[in-house]
Protein backbone atom coordinates (compact mmCIF):
# COMPACT_ATOMS: atom_id res chain seq x y z
CA UNK A 1 0.00 0.00 0.00
CA UNK A 2 1.33 3.47 -0.91
CA UNK A 3 0.52 5.95 1.86
CA UNK A 4 0.99 9.72 1.81
CA UNK A 5 1.09 11.63 5.10
CA UNK A 6 0.61 15.36 4.64
CA UNK A 7 1.33 17.59 7.62
CA UNK A 8 2.58 20.98 8.78
CA UNK A 9 5.11 19.35 11.14
CA UNK A 10 7.39 16.33 11.30
CA UNK A 11 10.07 15.62 13.89
CA UNK A 12 12.99 16.25 13.62
CA UNK A 13 12.50 18.46 10.55
CA UNK A 14 10.07 20.97 12.08
CA UNK A 15 8.43 20.66 15.49
CA UNK A 16 6.04 22.76 17.54
CA UNK A 17 4.13 20.05 19.40
CA UNK A 18 2.99 16.45 19.47
CA UNK A 19 1.85 16.54 15.84
CA UNK A 20 5.51 16.49 14.80
CA UNK A 21 6.30 13.48 16.99
CA UNK A 22 3.43 11.47 15.50
CA UNK A 23 4.25 12.30 11.88
CA UNK A 24 7.91 11.59 12.54
CA UNK A 25 7.18 8.12 13.95
CA UNK A 26 4.02 6.53 12.52
CA UNK A 27 5.28 6.54 8.90
CA UNK A 28 8.52 4.84 9.95
CA UNK A 29 6.65 1.97 11.57
CA UNK A 30 4.25 1.70 8.62
CA UNK A 31 7.25 1.36 6.31
CA UNK A 32 8.71 -1.28 8.62
CA UNK A 33 5.43 -3.17 8.11
CA UNK A 34 6.07 -3.33 4.38
CA UNK A 35 4.23 -0.28 3.05
CA UNK A 36 5.54 2.49 0.78
CA UNK A 37 5.26 5.63 2.89
CA UNK A 38 5.84 9.25 1.94
CA UNK A 39 5.67 12.29 4.23
CA UNK A 40 5.10 15.75 2.77
CA UNK A 41 5.61 18.96 4.78
CA UNK A 42 6.45 22.58 3.93
CA UNK A 43 10.08 23.46 3.31
CA UNK A 44 10.78 25.70 6.29
CA UNK A 45 14.25 27.19 6.84
CA UNK A 46 15.22 24.65 9.51
CA UNK A 47 18.47 23.13 10.70
CA UNK A 48 17.45 19.74 9.28
CA UNK A 49 16.82 21.18 5.83
CA UNK A 50 20.10 23.05 5.81
CA UNK A 51 22.16 20.07 7.01
CA UNK A 52 20.75 17.41 4.66
CA UNK A 53 20.83 16.94 0.89
CA UNK A 54 17.76 17.01 -1.31
CA UNK A 55 16.91 16.22 -4.92
CA UNK A 56 14.40 18.30 -6.87
CA UNK A 57 11.53 16.02 -7.91
CA UNK A 58 9.00 18.44 -9.37
CA UNK A 59 8.50 22.14 -10.13
CA UNK A 60 5.34 24.13 -10.61
CA UNK A 61 3.38 27.28 -9.83
CA UNK A 62 0.55 27.84 -7.37
CA UNK A 63 -2.00 30.51 -8.22
CA UNK A 64 -3.99 32.02 -5.36
CA UNK A 65 -6.30 34.41 -7.16
CA UNK A 66 -3.98 37.05 -8.59
CA UNK A 67 -1.01 35.79 -6.58
CA UNK A 68 1.53 33.43 -8.12
CA UNK A 69 4.05 31.33 -6.19
CA UNK A 70 6.67 29.12 -7.88
CA UNK A 71 7.36 25.93 -5.91
CA UNK A 72 9.64 22.90 -5.91
CA UNK A 73 9.18 19.43 -4.44
CA UNK A 74 12.39 18.33 -2.74
CA UNK A 75 13.16 14.77 -1.64
CA UNK A 76 15.65 14.01 1.11
CA UNK A 77 18.27 11.82 -0.54
CA UNK A 78 19.00 9.12 2.01
CA UNK A 79 15.62 8.44 3.70
CA UNK A 80 17.45 9.03 6.97
CA UNK A 81 14.18 9.25 8.91
CA UNK A 82 13.08 5.76 7.92
CA UNK A 83 10.65 6.91 5.22
CA UNK A 84 10.60 9.11 2.13
CA UNK A 85 10.53 12.78 3.16
CA UNK A 86 9.40 15.47 0.72
CA UNK A 87 9.52 19.22 1.30
CA UNK A 88 7.30 21.66 -0.56
CA UNK A 89 9.62 24.59 -1.09
CA UNK A 90 7.84 27.89 -1.69
CA UNK A 91 10.59 30.42 -0.85
CA UNK A 92 8.36 33.48 -0.59
CA UNK A 93 6.09 31.78 1.96
CA UNK A 94 8.12 29.18 3.82
CA UNK A 95 11.69 30.45 3.82
CA UNK A 96 11.27 31.16 7.55
CA UNK A 97 12.43 29.34 10.67
CA UNK A 98 9.07 29.41 12.47
CA UNK A 99 6.21 27.11 11.52
CA UNK A 100 3.18 29.23 12.47
CA UNK A 101 2.18 32.69 13.59
CA UNK A 102 2.39 34.80 10.44
CA UNK A 103 -0.27 37.14 8.97
CA UNK A 104 -0.17 35.16 5.71
CA UNK A 105 -0.59 31.70 7.26
CA UNK A 106 -3.75 31.14 5.19
CA UNK A 107 -1.85 31.81 1.97
CA UNK A 108 1.07 29.68 3.18
CA UNK A 109 -0.93 26.55 3.96
CA UNK A 110 -3.45 26.81 1.11
CA UNK A 111 -0.56 27.06 -1.35
CA UNK A 112 1.18 24.15 0.38
CA UNK A 113 -1.90 21.96 -0.10
CA UNK A 114 -2.36 22.91 -3.75
CA UNK A 115 1.32 22.38 -4.56
CA UNK A 116 1.24 18.96 -2.87
CA UNK A 117 -1.81 17.87 -4.86
CA UNK A 118 -0.39 19.25 -8.12
CA UNK A 119 2.65 17.03 -7.63
CA UNK A 120 0.69 13.92 -6.62
CA UNK A 121 -1.67 14.49 -9.53
CA UNK A 122 1.29 14.59 -11.95
CA UNK A 123 2.52 11.14 -10.92
CA UNK A 124 1.87 8.18 -13.19
CA UNK A 125 0.55 6.09 -10.30
CA UNK A 126 -1.89 7.40 -7.73
CA UNK A 127 -1.49 6.57 -4.02
CA UNK A 128 -3.68 4.10 -2.17
CA UNK A 129 -4.53 6.55 0.61
CA UNK A 130 -3.77 10.12 1.66
CA UNK A 131 -3.62 10.72 5.42
CA UNK A 132 -4.05 14.43 6.21
CA UNK A 133 -3.14 15.81 9.63
CA UNK A 134 -5.03 18.69 11.28
CA UNK A 135 -6.56 21.75 9.64
CA UNK A 136 -3.39 22.82 7.80
CA UNK A 137 -4.14 20.01 5.33
CA UNK A 138 -7.92 19.98 5.72
CA UNK A 139 -8.77 21.37 2.28
CA UNK A 140 -7.11 18.45 0.50
CA UNK A 141 -10.08 16.01 0.77
CA UNK A 142 -12.36 18.67 -0.75
CA UNK A 143 -9.99 19.51 -3.59
CA UNK A 144 -9.43 15.83 -4.40
CA UNK A 145 -13.17 15.32 -4.64
CA UNK A 146 -14.39 18.50 -6.34
CA UNK A 147 -11.61 20.48 -8.06
CA UNK A 148 -11.60 19.72 -11.78
CA UNK A 149 -7.87 19.34 -12.25
CA UNK A 150 -7.68 16.60 -9.59
CA UNK A 151 -10.29 14.37 -11.22
CA UNK A 152 -7.64 11.66 -11.37
CA UNK A 153 -7.66 11.58 -7.52
CA UNK A 154 -11.45 11.43 -7.07
CA UNK A 155 -11.44 7.83 -5.91
CA UNK A 156 -8.35 7.97 -3.71
CA UNK A 157 -9.58 7.69 -0.10
CA UNK A 158 -8.45 10.45 2.22
CA UNK A 159 -8.33 10.39 6.00
CA UNK A 160 -8.13 13.33 8.38
CA UNK A 161 -6.36 12.71 11.67
CA UNK A 162 -7.29 15.31 14.27
CA UNK A 163 -4.53 16.08 16.73
CA UNK A 164 -6.31 19.12 18.19
CA UNK A 165 -9.83 20.08 17.17
CA UNK A 166 -9.69 23.50 18.84
CA UNK A 167 -7.66 24.86 15.92
CA UNK A 168 -9.71 24.86 12.74
CA UNK A 169 -8.13 27.13 10.10
CA UNK A 170 -11.04 29.48 9.42
CA UNK A 171 -10.93 32.20 6.75
CA UNK A 172 -13.39 34.34 4.83
CA UNK A 173 -15.13 33.65 1.53
CA UNK A 174 -13.31 36.62 -0.03
CA UNK A 175 -10.46 34.09 -0.50
CA UNK A 176 -12.62 31.55 -2.31
CA UNK A 177 -10.70 32.38 -5.50
CA UNK A 178 -7.63 30.72 -3.95
CA UNK A 179 -9.15 27.33 -4.79
CA UNK A 180 -8.53 25.62 -8.13
CA UNK A 181 -11.69 25.62 -10.28
CA UNK A 182 -14.67 23.64 -9.02
CA UNK A 183 -18.43 23.76 -9.60
CA UNK A 184 -19.90 26.50 -7.42
CA UNK A 185 -22.77 24.22 -6.38
CA UNK A 186 -20.27 22.57 -4.02
CA UNK A 187 -19.44 25.83 -2.20
CA UNK A 188 -21.70 24.96 0.80
CA UNK A 189 -19.35 22.06 1.61
CA UNK A 190 -16.72 24.66 2.52
CA UNK A 191 -18.98 26.66 4.83
CA UNK A 192 -19.29 26.43 8.57
CA UNK A 193 -20.54 29.34 10.67
CA UNK A 194 -20.41 31.77 7.72
CA UNK A 195 -16.77 31.16 6.85
CA UNK A 196 -14.53 28.55 5.26
CA UNK A 197 -13.50 26.17 8.04
CA UNK A 198 -10.62 23.93 6.97
CA UNK A 199 -11.14 21.31 9.66
CA UNK A 200 -14.89 21.11 9.04
CA UNK A 201 -14.22 20.70 5.31
CA UNK A 202 -11.92 17.76 6.01
CA UNK A 203 -14.41 16.11 8.35
CA UNK A 204 -17.16 16.42 5.74
CA UNK A 205 -15.13 15.19 2.78
CA UNK A 206 -12.66 12.63 4.12
CA UNK A 207 -13.47 8.94 3.84
CA UNK A 208 -12.41 8.47 7.46
CA UNK A 209 -11.96 10.67 10.51
CA UNK A 210 -9.62 9.69 13.32
CA UNK A 211 -8.62 11.32 16.57
CA UNK A 212 -5.46 10.58 18.51
CA UNK A 213 -7.23 8.84 21.40
CA UNK A 214 -10.57 7.07 21.90
CA UNK A 215 -11.62 9.36 24.74
CA UNK A 216 -10.93 12.48 22.67
CA UNK A 217 -13.23 11.10 19.98
CA UNK A 218 -15.99 11.19 22.59
CA UNK A 219 -15.02 14.62 23.91
CA UNK A 220 -15.11 16.44 20.57
CA UNK A 221 -18.75 15.43 20.20
CA UNK A 222 -19.45 17.66 23.20
CA UNK A 223 -16.72 20.29 23.04
CA UNK A 224 -15.02 21.27 19.79
CA UNK A 225 -15.37 25.03 19.29
CA UNK A 226 -18.67 24.83 17.44
CA UNK A 227 -18.18 21.62 15.44
CA UNK A 228 -20.03 19.38 17.91
CA UNK A 229 -22.99 18.62 15.66
CA UNK A 230 -20.69 17.90 12.71
CA UNK A 231 -18.62 15.40 14.66
CA UNK A 232 -21.79 13.71 15.90
CA UNK A 233 -23.03 13.38 12.31
CA UNK A 234 -19.89 11.54 11.13
CA UNK A 235 -19.51 8.99 13.91
CA UNK A 236 -20.15 6.25 11.33
CA UNK A 237 -16.78 6.98 9.70
CA UNK A 238 -14.86 8.01 12.84
CA UNK A 239 -12.48 6.21 15.15
CA UNK A 240 -10.19 7.13 18.03
CA UNK A 241 -6.72 5.59 17.69
CA UNK A 242 -4.40 6.17 20.64
CA UNK A 243 -0.99 7.52 19.64
CA UNK A 244 2.17 5.61 20.31
CA UNK A 245 5.68 6.73 21.14
CA UNK A 246 8.83 6.11 19.15
CA UNK A 247 10.79 3.77 21.41
CA UNK A 248 13.84 4.17 19.19
CA UNK A 249 13.96 7.80 20.34
CA UNK A 250 12.33 7.55 23.77
CA UNK A 251 13.88 4.65 25.63
CA UNK A 252 16.01 5.09 28.77
CA UNK A 253 17.89 1.87 27.97
CA UNK A 254 19.58 3.42 24.91
CA UNK A 255 19.02 7.18 25.27
CA UNK A 256 22.38 8.82 24.59
CA UNK A 257 21.16 12.11 26.08
CA UNK A 258 21.08 10.68 29.59
CA UNK A 259 23.75 10.79 32.26
CA UNK A 260 23.14 7.07 32.79
CA UNK A 261 21.06 4.70 30.71
CA UNK A 262 18.81 2.28 32.56
CA UNK A 263 16.06 -0.32 32.28
CA UNK A 264 13.64 -2.00 34.69
CA UNK A 265 16.61 -3.93 36.11
CA UNK A 266 18.52 -0.87 37.37
CA UNK A 267 16.08 2.03 37.15
CA UNK A 268 16.50 3.08 40.80
CA UNK A 269 20.20 3.70 40.32
CA UNK A 270 19.71 5.10 36.82
CA UNK A 271 17.04 7.60 37.75
CA UNK A 272 19.05 8.82 40.71
CA UNK A 273 22.13 9.38 38.54
CA UNK A 274 20.09 11.48 36.12
CA UNK A 275 18.41 13.31 39.00
CA UNK A 276 21.81 14.16 40.47
CA UNK A 277 22.89 15.51 37.08
CA UNK A 278 19.82 17.70 36.55
CA UNK A 279 19.88 19.00 40.10
CA UNK A 280 23.55 19.90 39.85
CA UNK A 281 22.87 21.84 36.64
CA UNK A 282 19.88 23.75 38.02
CA UNK A 283 20.66 24.19 41.71
CA UNK A 284 18.10 21.73 43.08
CA UNK A 285 18.25 19.27 45.97
CA UNK A 286 18.57 15.73 44.60
CA UNK A 287 17.47 14.19 47.92
CA UNK A 288 13.96 15.63 47.53
CA UNK A 289 11.10 14.46 45.28
CA UNK A 290 11.28 16.22 41.92
CA UNK A 291 8.11 17.44 40.19
CA UNK A 292 8.46 18.64 36.61
CA UNK A 293 6.43 20.13 33.78
CA UNK A 294 7.43 19.94 30.12
CA UNK A 295 5.37 21.66 27.45
CA UNK A 296 3.73 24.78 26.15
CA UNK A 297 2.81 27.39 28.75
CA UNK A 298 -0.76 27.90 27.59
CA UNK A 299 -4.17 27.83 29.29
CA UNK A 300 -4.99 24.74 27.20
CA UNK A 301 -2.17 22.89 28.98
CA UNK A 302 -3.04 24.30 32.40
CA UNK A 303 0.04 26.49 32.16
CA UNK A 304 -1.76 29.42 33.78
CA UNK A 305 -2.22 27.29 36.91
CA UNK A 306 1.47 26.46 37.32
CA UNK A 307 2.75 29.69 38.96
CA UNK A 308 0.23 29.63 41.81
CA UNK A 309 0.25 25.84 42.18
CA UNK A 310 4.06 25.81 42.32
CA UNK A 311 4.12 28.60 44.88
CA UNK A 312 1.54 26.98 47.14
CA UNK A 313 3.15 23.54 46.92
CA UNK A 314 6.60 24.93 47.70
CA UNK A 315 5.30 26.97 50.65
CA UNK A 316 3.31 24.04 52.03
CA UNK A 317 6.33 21.74 51.98
CA UNK A 318 9.04 24.16 53.13
CA UNK A 319 12.04 23.01 51.10
CA UNK A 320 10.71 19.45 51.07
CA UNK A 321 10.25 19.22 47.29
CA UNK A 322 11.77 20.41 44.01
CA UNK A 323 9.85 21.82 41.04
CA UNK A 324 11.40 22.24 37.58
CA UNK A 325 9.56 23.67 34.57
CA UNK A 326 10.61 23.54 30.92
CA UNK A 327 8.38 25.42 28.51
CA UNK A 328 7.39 28.56 26.67
CA UNK A 329 4.22 30.20 25.43
CA UNK A 330 2.21 32.92 27.14
CA UNK A 331 4.63 35.67 28.15
CA UNK A 332 2.63 36.53 31.28
CA UNK A 333 2.91 32.92 32.48
CA UNK A 334 6.62 32.91 31.63
CA UNK A 335 7.14 36.06 33.72
CA UNK A 336 5.21 34.68 36.70
CA UNK A 337 7.20 31.45 36.66
CA UNK A 338 10.50 33.32 36.38
CA UNK A 339 9.55 35.58 39.31
CA UNK A 340 9.29 32.53 41.60
CA UNK A 341 13.06 32.08 41.33
CA UNK A 342 13.51 34.93 43.79
CA UNK A 343 11.64 33.16 46.58
CA UNK A 344 12.47 29.47 46.17
CA UNK A 345 16.15 29.27 45.26
CA UNK A 346 17.48 25.75 45.71
CA UNK A 347 14.09 24.07 45.32
CA UNK A 348 12.71 25.58 42.12
CA UNK A 349 13.95 26.41 38.66
CA UNK A 350 12.55 27.17 35.22
CA UNK A 351 13.89 27.00 31.68
CA UNK A 352 11.92 29.28 29.35
CA UNK A 353 12.06 27.83 25.85
CA UNK A 354 12.40 24.30 24.58
CA UNK A 355 15.45 22.05 24.59
CA UNK A 356 15.04 18.49 23.31
CA UNK A 357 18.16 17.19 25.07
CA UNK A 358 17.08 18.73 28.37
CA UNK A 359 13.60 17.23 28.00
CA UNK A 360 15.07 13.73 27.84
CA UNK A 361 17.10 14.37 30.97
CA UNK A 362 14.06 15.72 32.81
CA UNK A 363 11.97 12.63 32.04
CA UNK A 364 14.77 10.43 33.38
CA UNK A 365 15.50 12.59 36.44
CA UNK A 366 11.98 13.39 37.61
CA UNK A 367 9.91 11.49 40.12
CA UNK A 368 6.60 12.99 38.97
CA UNK A 369 5.44 14.81 35.82
CA UNK A 370 2.68 17.45 36.04
CA UNK A 371 0.07 17.52 33.26
CA UNK A 372 -2.90 19.63 34.47
CA UNK A 373 -4.30 20.02 30.94
CA UNK A 374 -7.71 21.46 30.20
CA UNK A 375 -7.48 19.88 26.75
CA UNK A 376 -5.23 16.95 25.82
CA UNK A 377 -6.36 15.08 22.69
CA UNK A 378 -3.80 12.37 23.33
CA UNK A 379 -0.72 13.58 25.12
CA UNK A 380 2.67 11.99 24.58
CA UNK A 381 4.44 13.39 27.63
CA UNK A 382 2.69 11.01 30.01
CA UNK A 383 3.76 8.07 27.82
CA UNK A 384 7.37 9.31 27.77
CA UNK A 385 7.20 9.71 31.55
CA UNK A 386 5.91 6.16 32.05
CA UNK A 387 8.64 4.75 29.82
CA UNK A 388 11.27 6.57 31.91
CA UNK A 389 9.84 5.44 35.25
CA UNK A 390 8.39 8.85 36.07
CA UNK A 391 4.88 8.89 37.52
CA UNK A 392 2.47 11.20 35.65
CA UNK A 393 0.12 13.49 37.60
CA UNK A 394 -2.72 14.24 35.19
CA UNK A 395 -6.13 15.77 34.92
CA UNK A 396 -8.67 13.25 33.64
CA UNK A 397 -9.24 14.42 30.08
CA UNK A 398 -8.69 13.18 26.52
CA UNK A 399 -5.86 10.73 26.05
CA UNK A 400 -4.67 11.26 29.63
CA UNK A 401 -7.75 9.40 30.80
CA UNK A 402 -7.04 6.62 28.29
CA UNK A 403 -3.45 6.10 29.44
CA UNK A 404 -3.18 6.99 33.14
CA UNK A 405 -5.02 5.15 35.93
CA UNK A 406 -4.81 6.41 39.49
CA UNK A 407 -2.52 4.39 41.77
CA UNK A 408 -5.40 4.21 44.25
CA UNK A 409 -7.06 1.95 41.68
CA UNK A 410 -3.84 -0.08 41.27
CA UNK A 411 -2.84 2.08 38.34
CA UNK A 412 0.26 3.79 37.01
CA UNK A 413 -0.23 7.44 37.97
CA UNK A 414 -2.03 10.11 39.95
CA UNK A 415 -5.27 11.59 38.60
CA UNK A 416 -7.44 14.58 39.47
CA UNK A 417 -10.72 15.82 38.04
CA UNK A 418 -10.51 19.62 37.87
CA UNK A 419 -7.99 21.86 36.16
CA UNK A 420 -7.43 23.88 39.33
CA UNK A 421 -4.67 24.93 41.69
CA UNK A 422 -6.42 23.07 44.51
CA UNK A 423 -6.49 19.78 42.59
CA UNK A 424 -2.86 20.10 41.48
CA UNK A 425 -1.67 20.79 45.03
CA UNK A 426 -3.78 17.95 46.40
CA UNK A 427 -2.21 15.56 43.87
CA UNK A 428 1.27 16.79 44.79
CA UNK A 429 0.56 16.02 48.45
CA UNK A 430 -0.58 12.51 47.50
CA UNK A 431 2.63 12.11 45.51
CA UNK A 432 4.76 13.14 48.48
CA UNK A 433 3.13 10.46 50.61
CA UNK A 434 3.67 7.89 47.85
CA UNK A 435 7.31 8.96 47.47
CA UNK A 436 7.99 7.93 51.07
CA UNK A 437 6.64 4.41 50.39
CA UNK A 438 9.55 3.26 48.26
CA UNK A 439 8.24 -0.28 47.75
CA UNK A 440 4.95 0.92 46.31
CA UNK A 441 6.63 3.80 44.45
CA UNK A 442 9.03 1.49 42.64
CA UNK A 443 6.31 -1.04 41.86
CA UNK A 444 4.34 1.72 40.09
CA UNK A 445 7.44 2.93 38.28
CA UNK A 446 8.20 -0.57 37.02
CA UNK A 447 4.58 -0.97 35.90
CA UNK A 448 4.82 2.23 33.85
CA UNK A 449 8.11 1.22 32.23
CA UNK A 450 6.58 -2.10 31.18
CA UNK A 451 3.50 -0.51 29.57
CA UNK A 452 3.39 -1.00 25.78
CA UNK A 453 2.81 2.34 24.08
CA UNK A 454 4.92 1.49 21.04
CA UNK A 455 3.97 2.40 17.49
CA UNK A 456 4.05 -1.22 16.36
CA UNK A 457 0.70 -1.76 18.07
CA UNK A 458 -0.81 1.51 16.83
CA UNK A 459 0.47 1.14 13.28
CA UNK A 460 -1.79 -1.82 12.58
CA UNK A 461 -4.90 0.12 13.61
CA UNK A 462 -4.12 2.78 11.02
CA UNK A 463 -3.50 0.18 8.32
CA UNK A 464 -6.79 -1.56 9.11
CA UNK A 465 -8.64 1.77 8.87
CA UNK A 466 -7.03 2.53 5.49
CA UNK A 467 -7.90 -0.94 4.21
CA UNK A 468 -11.55 -0.62 5.24
CA UNK A 469 -11.81 2.50 3.07
CA UNK A 470 -9.83 1.23 0.09
CA UNK A 471 -11.85 -2.00 0.04
CA UNK A 472 -15.09 -0.05 -0.30
CA UNK A 473 -14.04 1.58 -3.56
Amino acid sequence: MEIFHISAECYPVAKVGGLADVVGALPKYQRNSGHAVKVVIPGYDTKFKNENEFDIYYKGNVKLGTLNFPFSILKEKTDTLGFELYLVEIPELFDRKEVYGFPDDIERFVSFQIATLDWINSKSEIPDVINCHDHHTGLIPFMMQYCHKYKKLNNVPSMITIHNGLYQGQFGFEKLNYFPDFDMEHTPVLEWDNCINSLAVAVKCAAAVTTVSPNYMNEINNYSNGLESLFNSVRYKSKGILNGIDTEVWNPANDIRLEMQYSTRNFIKGKQANKDKLCSLYNLDSTKPLFSFIGRLLDEKGGDLLPQASKEALLANKKGINIFILGSGNTNIETQLSDLLNDFEGNYNVFIGYNEELAHLIYAASDFLLMPSRVEPCGLNQMYALKYGTIPIVRRTGGLEDTVIDFGDDGNGICHVQASVVDICSSIQRAIVLYKDKTRLNKIRRMGMNTDHSWERVCQEYIETYQQKTNKL
